[in-house]
């Protein structure tokens, strides 16, 4: 079975966020965001806006096409 854009994107988020080294704490406060917000996406309880993807994406230093999945 396919996965759904959601799953893949919070899938891609935390292998992001595991490979980057840094904590959903520090991730949260660099973007605006709580860090119950960061758990969220990445368990796919709730998908970033086109906003908080951008400033994700610069900060974990990775592109938007890496969080969905884009080849």
């Amino acid at each position: 079975m396919e996965k759904s854009l959601d799953e893949m994107i919070s899938e891609n988020l935390r292998r992001e966020i595991e490979e980057s080294g840094k904590k959903k704490n520090e991730i949260a406060r660099a973007i605006g965001v709580t860090p119950a917000t960061v758990s969220q996406y990445c368990s796919g309880k709730a998908q970033p806006t086109l906003a908080t993807l951008s400033r994700l994406c610069k900060y974990l230093d990775c592109s938007a096409d890496d969080i969905l999945g884009i080849k």
